[in-house]
């Protein structure tokens, strides 16, 4: 995107997974993207992916950046291994070794020094792993709090003057609140976010000088890195009047000067710091020896800052904190303080929000906390209604630490709020008195004119000393007024007041109302405070002894180390009956609510019960209008489904009707047919008797001169006998091509007979289909064909009995050639046992090559044979109550007896005269049947042809096909 015209540039695409980080070179023409599966390294001028880091499934990556000031990415993956790469070869530099046994955590999140030297990571423990990338080792491990139990985020804090090696480390850790720990101390230096304001996510300024958070509830906070180390602040190198006056520590501030520009930081949580200061500091021991009471912890002299302090007016911003934190001598008593924590919110200060509404809930949860601890310190405190008003600007001045707040606030009413709960639960009426006697020794007439218009001390002085100015000051100023507070005797506080009082003289005199003089004490004023300051340090000097405050208040005593002191300087009983009173109206209030809640939820049951039988009655309402609309429908829908079922019983009726007048129609059209069809056979079988009978007649005349044409043969033999001898030798070499045509014949046969076979099986299965339709239809059938089959047997009877004496004729005739024919073949005889001997020895040759065909011949013809068989037998098996079958039985007969016929006939290829009018003899006598024989050898074939096709797809399936010769089929 381009950030002024909030344009797309482009579009990097090439994740599958959402991309859990981006990091950029530090020349800003590279960048890193990081998914669970993949890195990408994106050219940034041109917006193209250069190179692509893929990992398994299995192990997945943590993250993936560069590391400052080098050209060497950094991979850390979900297996714990950091592997460094060479930017621009992208040859693996070095794998980090396997951390130390026991110490393994799963990694989740890094950070890197600004030099790239110290690598940090963190997961799901509360252990931090410090490796030196020089030397590729695990230095350290550095152990969290035990409330941190998973880290989050890992950032250092930059500093300017580190030369880029970060001590400082930001943990954000599972409870949402991130701690900045030192590497070199391991101690905590501060801390942001709380359980209750939880940080979502923080980023550290370059500079080191913000901290961003995003926090729980969504809002967004910036914190000063100056303000949250101003507590912490060590004391700095004395560089004013102690060096000054000696040249040994001139020596010695001189080494710091150089160290600090040799690029050591003299930031106030280093250890080194330290050192260096205390050295310093040991210097002052060679000085004139001065009051011990002056002396303050942390090498402070009381007698210098005050001097210091009436020389600029103020302490140091940078170093007030801790200035304060050594004139008021803080204790730091953590456990006692801890313990007062721990014991909870204080009954008194429960909803102390709602007396004092503030903006920012966390100052209102420290102004809680620490009135609380204060309250469980001393019971006055519970008691007293002006303590958040004392405790306030130090809350929201230590609102970081609440131990200091609160020892702040312990130390300023132990010594500077002396003698103030005397008169309680009324207004410290003898402090009050004693800073009326001094301002009417000091200004008499601006409190003869306080008094005449009835303003007492309650009115111009009890609003400061509650409030501690923070009503009528600026925090510059009110910082500035307690600067000289807290370096000065506790009367001083008194004696500010009154020096307020007297400075504020010209707009008060001008006054004569009550309303005005309160609005002048609860705001500010156009006051200089240096000149109150200046009065107040006058009257410390000016006021008499009789009437001075340090004569009644005792010195400043701070609080003891260990255990806080016993605050008992305050009417107990006073304090226990308002105690007992405050805890009889609580308890009246708890009961009272707890009433008034029964009284609540007494009338929010009743309500409810109320609603409820409304529901209820509205539901049985609305369930008694739904059932009747439903049983209107369900009538409706009942009336609907008996006209639907009328119209329906009327649509069947309709097509009964048509039904039956469709079957009336089909059975007269059927009739019809029968009818046509029967006399259509009948003309059929009177042509055919007609075609018969003039077939016959001219096969009787065809026969006649066939017998003549024979004997005129016969003659021609004779003539020719001696030219058939000559013959002989191509007549044998016709023969066998004869025999191999044949042969052919026969395995063409063979293929019709298995093709025919095949076919019929084919016929029989879709016939079979049809055999209830034609078993139906044959009944009637065969009632009529027996009618006209018996009229045509009789017509047919009487043309035998004709055909039977011209037979008788033919067969006198064919005696008498017989007789001549056995002449002509006695004389052919002789000549042929001339040759016979010729051609034994041929035949013998010829016999053993038949031989070898006839068996396979015979296996094919067994195996023809055995299927056709099994088919027949599966068929008559399947329509064995039909009938379906008669016909294929009377083919498989008439097979049989062709086969008979087969063997009959001669195996020599010479037939001698005698066998051939013998043969000729009964062609005659069954020229009748002779067409009737060609139908059904026709018949045989076509079926032979189906099976043959059947077997041959059996065969195909079982084995692959053998080889058949080409033979010829012998008898």
């Amino acid at each position: 995107m381009e950030t002024e015209t909030q344009e797309l540039v482009s579009w990097m695409r090439g994740h599958d997974s959402s991309v859990s980080s981006i990091s950029v070179h530090g020349s800003g023409r590279y960048a890193i993207t990081t998914s669970t599966d993949t890195a990408q390294l994106w050219d940034l001028d041109t917006f193209q992916r250069k190179r692509k880091l893929n990992v398994r499934q299995s192990v997945g990556i943590q993250q993936v950046f560069f590391l400052p000031l080098s050209n060497t990415i950094l991979s850390c993956f979900k297996d714990n291994s950091v592997f460094a790469w060479e930017f621009d070869t992208l040859h693996c530099k070095y794998q980090l070794p396997t951390a130390v046994e026991g110490s393994a955590l799963h990694y989740k999140v890094f950070a890197v020094t600004r030099d790239g030297r110290i690598f940090v990571a963190g997961g799901k423990s509360n252990h931090l792993h410090l490796w030196c990338l020089e030397s590729k080792q695990l230095v350290r491990i550095i152990q969290m709090p035990t409330e941190v139990r998973a880290v989050r985020h890992l950032e250092f804090l930059p500093d300017s003057f580190d030369g880029g090696s970060n001590q400082v480390l930001g943990v954000l850790s599972q409870d949402n609140i991130m701690r900045f720990i030192s590497i070199e101390t391991y101690k905590i230096l501060f801390v942001i976010g709380s359980h209750e304001e939880g940080i979502s996510t923080a980023a550290i300024s370059p500079n080191g000088r913000y901290i961003a958070s995003v926090m729980e509830n969504g809002s967004l906070n910036l914190y000063s890195v100056q303000a949250l180390t101003q507590e912490v602040n060590k004391p700095p190198p004395p560089l004013f009047k102690v060096v000054e006056d000696w040249p040994k520590c001139k020596s010695e501030a001189n080494k710091l000067t150089r160290r600090v520009t040799s690029g050591r930081s003299e930031q106030p949580w280093k250890s080194k710091g330290s050192k260096i200061q205390t050295r310093l500091l040991k210097v002052q021991m060679n000085a004139p020896l001065e009051n011990k009471e002056n002396e303050l912890p942390g090498g402070l002299n009381k007698k210098r800052l005050q001097a210091l302090l009436k020389g600029y007016g103020e302490y140091p911003a940078k170093y007030r904190m801790f200035v304060w934190r050594s004139l008021l001598q803080l204790p730091e008593n953590h456990l006692a303080f801890s313990s007062l924590i721990d014991k909870g919110t204080h009954s008194a200060f429960v909803n102390i929000q709602n007396e004092y509404p503030l903006k920012s809930r966390k100052l209102l949860r420290v102004l809680q906390r620490t009135l609380s601890a204060l309250a469980h310190w001393s019971a006055i405190f519970g008691e007293t209604p002006y303590i958040p008003l004392l405790a306030f600007p130090f809350v929201k001045l230590f609102q970081n630490n609440q131990l200091i707040c609160f020892e702040v606030v312990a130390t300023v009413v132990v010594n500077f709020c002396q003698h103030w709960f005397e008169y309680f639960p009324n207004p410290p009426v003898n402090i009050l008195s004693m800073m009326e006697n001094i301002l009417a020794h000091h200004d008499k007439e601006l409190l003869q004119h306080l008094i005449k218009y009835s303003v007492t001390s309650q009115v111009y002085a009890w609003p400061l000393l509650e409030t501690l100015f923070s009503e009528v000051l600026t925090r510059e100023e009110w910082l500035k007024v307690f600067d000289n507070i807290f370096s000065n005797h506790p009367s001083y506080f008194l004696m500010i007041v009154v020096a307020y009082i007297i400075c504020s003289r010209a707009p008060l005199l001008l006054c004569n109302q009550s309303q005005d003089f309160e609005y002048f004490f609860h705001h500010r004023n156009n006051l200089d405070i240096n000149t109150v300051i200046k009065r107040a340090y006058h009257l410390m000097e000016t006021t008499p002894p009789d009437i001075h405050p340090q004569r009644v208040l005792d010195d400043f005593m701070p609080l003891t180390k260990g255990q806080y002191p016993v605050f008992n300087k305050y009417p107990k009983f006073i304090v226990d009956y308002q105690t007992q009173e405050r805890e009889r109206i609580r308890q009246d209030e708890i009961e009272y609510l707890r009433e008034r809640q029964l009284v609540h939820e007494l009338e929010a049951k009743a309500q409810e019960q109320k609603a409820e039988d409304e529901a209820f009655y509205r539901k049985q309402e609305l369930l008694r209008e739904a059932e009747e609309q439903r049983r209107k429908m369900v009538l409706e829908e009942e009336e609907k489904l008996a006209e639907r079922r009328r119209r329906l019983a009327a649509v069947r009726r309709e097509l009964k009707v048509k039904e039956l007048q469709f079957l009336d129609a089909s059975r007269r059209r059927f009739l019809k047919y029968q009818q046509d069809r029967r006399q259509t056979e009948l003309k059929r079988l009177d042509d055919d008797i007609a075609r018969k009978a003039s077939m016959r007649e001219q096969e009787t005349a065809a026969t006649v001169q066939d017998i003549e044409v024979r004997q005129m043969e016969l003659e021609s033999q004779r003539q020719l006998f001696e030219q058939r001898l000559i013959k002989d030798q191509e007549a044998i070499t016709q023969e066998m091509r004869e025999e191999m045509d044949e042969r052919q014949r026969k395995a063409d046969l063979e293929d019709h007979i298995v093709q025919r076979w095949i076919e019929t099986d084919r016929e029989e299965r879709q016939k079979a289909q049809m055999v209830a339709e034609e078993n139906l239809a044959k009944a009637e059938q065969k009632c009529i064909d027996h009618e006209w089959r018996l009229q045509a047997l009789y017509k047919l009877r009487s043309d035998d009995e004709d055909r039977e004496k011209r037979y008788e004729e033919i067969a006198k005739l064919l005696h008498d050639n017989r007789v001549k024919e056995a002449e002509l073949l006695k004389a052919m005889r002789e000549a042929e046992e001339k040759k016979w001997e010729e051609v034994t020895w041929r035949k013998a040759q010829l016999e053993e090559e038949q031989k070898a065909a006839a068996a396979a011949d015979k296996h094919r013809k067994q195996f023809l044979e055995d299927e056709m068989n099994d088919a027949l037998e599966l068929a008559e098996k399947l329509q064995r109550e039909d009938g379906y079958f008669e016909r294929l039985r009377d083919l498989k007969s008439r097979r049989a007896e062709r086969g008979v016929e087969f063997q009959q006939v001669p195996k020599s290829a010479n037939i001698c005269l005698n066998d051939l009018s013998a043969s000729q003899s009964s062609s005659h006598t069954s020229l009748a049947g002779r067409q009737e024989l060609a139908r059904q050898e026709w018949e045989l074939m076509a079926e032979v042809r189906q099976l043959r096709q059947k077997l041959t797809a059996r065969a195909q399936t079982r084995r692959p096909p053998a080889h058949i010769s080409p033979t010829r089929w012998t008898t």
